[in-house]
């Protein structure tokens, strides 16, 4: 399972539930869409990404690969 969600400090997170839901493939994807591992938070994270097609695009390509998904959206505020 993964969470796929804006961050301020982060820009746009896919966290995975566990260890187990790191596949290979899901690595490859991941890395492939400019997403990179942070230990710090362990979760992948790609800069300034904020926007809902971002979110959805993320979400449904990790469907796609047989994951279940919780994504969300909220537009930052602005400055």
């Amino acid at each position: 399972m993964f969470l796929v969600v804006p961050d301020p400090a982060h820009g746009l997170v896919a966290a995975p539930q566990s260890s187990h839901d790191l596949t290979p493939a899901t690595e490859q994807l991941l890395a492939a869409q400019g997403f990179a591992w942070n230990d710090e938070i362990e979760a992948y994270t790609r800069e300034a990404d904020h926007d809902a097609a971002a979110v959805d695009g993320t979400a449904g390509m990790l469907r796609d690969l047989g994951h279940y998904v919780f994504s969300a959206y909220r537009p930052l505020p602005m400055r």
